[in-house]
Formats: structure tokens, sequence, C-alpha cells
């Protein structure tokens, strides 16, 4: 068994004992919650080691990748591929999600547990314009954006950065081999951090349920199960897409990003299973130009798990509050989400916030969200799973697109910070 293999059975494992030992802390101490308060502190240091890794990894290797590109034209031409596959593939997920809350209606098992319309959440929200989504966009300040790990800026910034290296010539060359440099330490640092994946994913299962109870998993179960079947559901189409442009390898590209989407199910962050996708997209045959190129842009505007949560948690609420939505408004809040729900970071709870700012502008009751709190976690595993899917087979086949898919294993070292 391989290193690759062996950390992916850790990593089930961790998940497994994660279970068993939080439930036995839950029934047998009267001191749960603080248990649950050290086990935090395990994961967050984890998930905090990754943050620490995203924004030099995300840099570089954008900036080498559009560097050997060396043509504004193509990452134009690339980034253009990349963006409408994003849309077509939102539009799917947030349709997706729409249509089966309204075939499931998990909402209305839920009427014996609303909190009062006036409870506060306790989310904090804002109602995201299209002037603040445009300013986001651009930093302020590239060292302010990576201090808060702003991967939509990083990448704005990366991308205007490698078009003038490219342009510059070979005066360029020496700065992009050191940038080329920072890659390899990045992922090298990438591996150490990995290591520490099954501590951490036995440290977030155990102390969720450990705090909540393994009861809570029976409370929601309808809701809970009937989401996962839509991201099963959702699963199924992603793959089915993927098969009409790569063919039978859409099923070795899944088993090369197995190990990240295990990882990015147990820790609920998208963000904690990046440096894994990138490196098992390129060992599927993706160039690292392209992978680096449209992955992290993948991470601001295809999360297509959260979005599907996004429409799929809307609707419950309102559906347990007995509030009926026209095909018309349910079509307009798509089209809200499908703005809001751009740049959202693929960390934990980043969903709560949009559908919060959702609910307040079509008059659902915000304590709506208190329904979700509890379970959030266990939602958040499935739609961060689904991100890497996502980003993943849409990189593929942008890929493919450009004829830069090679066969396993072909990919030039010399054009590669993962080799």
């Amino acid at each position: 068994m391989n290193q690759k293999n062996r950390l992916t059975l850790y990593i089930l494992l961790a998940l497994v004992l994660g279970v068993v030992v939080g439930y036995v802390i839950n029934v047998s101490t009267s001191n749960a919650a603080a248990f649950a308060e050290y086990m935090s502190l395990v994961t967050t240091l984890f998930l905090r080691l990754i943050k620490m890794i995203i924004a030099p990894l995300v840099f570089s290797t954008l900036v080498v990748g559009i560097a050997k590109m060396g043509d504004a034209k193509e990452v134009g031409r690339i980034g253009a591929k990349a963006l409408g596959w994003f849309v077509i593939a939102s539009v799917l997920s947030l349709s997706l999600g729409l249509i089966l809350v309204n075939l499931f209606r998990p909402g209305d098992a839920m009427v014996a547990h609303l909190p009062p319309a006036g409870a506060v959440s306790g989310i904090v929200t804002t109602s995201l314009t299209l002037k603040e989504f445009v300013t986001h966009l651009v930093p302020s300040s590239i060292v302010d954006g990576m201090a808060k790990n702003e991967i939509l800026q990083i990448v704005i910034f990366s991308l205007f950065f490698g078009t003038a290296a490219a342009a510059v010539g070979a005066r360029a060359n020496p700065m992009i081999e050191a940038i080329d440099g920072v890659a390899h330490v990045m992922l090298k640092v990438t591996g150490y951090v990995m290591n520490l994946a099954p501590i951490a994913v036995l440290a977030a299962v155990s102390g969720i349920i450990a705090k909540s109870g393994i009861g809570i998993l029976s409370t929601y179960g309808i809701f809970m199960g009937e989401f996962y079947i839509a991201i099963i559901v959702l699963w199924i189409v992603l793959t089915i897409a993927g098969f009409i442009f790569l063919g039978p390898r859409v099923f070795a590209l899944l088993r090369e990003v197995r190990e990240p989407t295990i990882l990015a199910f147990s820790t609920a962050s998208s963000e904690a299973a990046f440096p894994k996708t990138l490196e098992g997209l390129e060992r599927f045959g993706v160039r690292n130009r392209i992978a680096a190129f449209v992955l992290p842009i993948g991470y601001s505007f295809n999360l297509d798990g959260s979005m599907m949560y996004c429409t799929f948690a809307t609707i419950f609420i309102a559906q347990a509050y007995g509030i009926e939505l026209s095909l018309s408004t349910q079509l307009t809040m798509m089209l809200v989400l499908m703005l809001t729900s751009k740049g959202m970071a693929g960390v934990p709870r980043a969903s709560l916030v949009v559908i919060a700012a959702t609910l307040g502008q079509f008059n659902i009751p915000e304590a709506g969200l208190l329904l979700l709190l509890g379970i959030d976690h266990f939602l958040d595993m499935a739609r961060s799973a689904t991100n890497v899917i996502g980003n993943a087979i849409a990189t593929a086949v942008v890929a493919k697109w450009e004829g830069e898919l090679s066969d396993p294993g072909k990919v030039d070292p010399a054009t590669s910070p993962l080799r």
C-alpha cells in the first residue's frame, strides 16, 4: 500500500473512531462540552496550517502557469472556457437543489421543532450588492488579500502579475524560477501538514458528536438523508457531464481525487483539500499550467455543493414556516444566489452567511437558521466534498478542451511544481 492510500485509510479510520469516541464521551461524562472545546482547538490548528499554505501556493502555481503560457490571449481563452463551465455547473447545482427540495419537502416534517420567528440566529449577514461584489474582486493591497486568504483577490492579482511576467520575457525568467521554487517548497510543506490530517479528523468528528450527541442525527434524519440523496444525485450528474467530455477516464479522475474528497468531507472544508486536489489533477494528466489556473478560480466560482445547499436549505426553511413561494419567486431566489454565492469562501459555515442574507430578501424568518446550526457541520461535510469533485471535473474538462490532458504519469517534470 503506497503512502497516498495509507493516508486515505487512516483518515477513514479516524472518521469512524471519531464517531465512537464522541458517542462514548457524550453518554459517559458531564464534561462533553469541555471535551468538544479542546477538540475544536486541534481542528482549528489543522485548518490554520492549511490556510497558511493556500495563499503562497495559489499565487506561486498560478503565476508560474500563466507566465509559461506566455500569451494573454491564451489566458483569456482558457479563462472564458472555465467560466463558461462554472456558470453552467452553477445553474445546474442551484436548479437541482430547487427541484429536489420541492420534491422531498423536508421542511414539512420540522413544524414541531420550529424556533420562534423572532429568534436571533447569531449569523452576521450583509446584503451583497453588485457594487460590493465588483469592488471585492480587486484587492486594495495584495498583502491584505493574502493575509485574509481571499482566494479570488489573490487570483486577480496573480493574473495580472503572471501576464506581466510573460510580457517582460527573458528578464523575468529568474523571478519565475524563484516563484516556481516557492511552489515546490509549499507542496513539501503540504506533505508535512497532511500527516496531521487523521488527528484533525478524529478531533473534529468526536468533538461535534460529544457536544451534540448521536441523537441529533436521528432528530434531523429526514432532512439530512434527503440532502445527502440530493448530493449523490449531483455527483451522478457531474460524473455524467465529465464522462461526456473525458470518457471512461472520468472514473480514474475520481480515484485520483479520492483522498482530498475524503479530507474535505471529514474536515468540512474545501480549502483543506486544495493542495491535494492540485496534486491529484496533475497525476491524472492535467498540465500544471491549466490546473494551477483553473482550480483556484473554481474555488471562488464553482462551489457546486455549496450552491445546491443554498437553494435546498432556503426553501427548506420556508417550508418549515409554511411559506409557499411561487415558481417565479423561487427562480428569482436562484438568480440572487447565483450572484451571492460567487466568491463564497471554501471554509466551514460560509454558506450560512449567504443563506441568511437571502432569507431577509424574501421575508423568510432568519430564525429558521437555528434549525440548521446544530447539524450544519454534517451537511457541510457533504457539500465540501462535492465542491472538490466539481472543481476536479471542471479543471480536467478545460484541460481536455485545450489539448493539455496527457496520459497519467506523462506530464513534463520541467513544467510541474508537483514533481
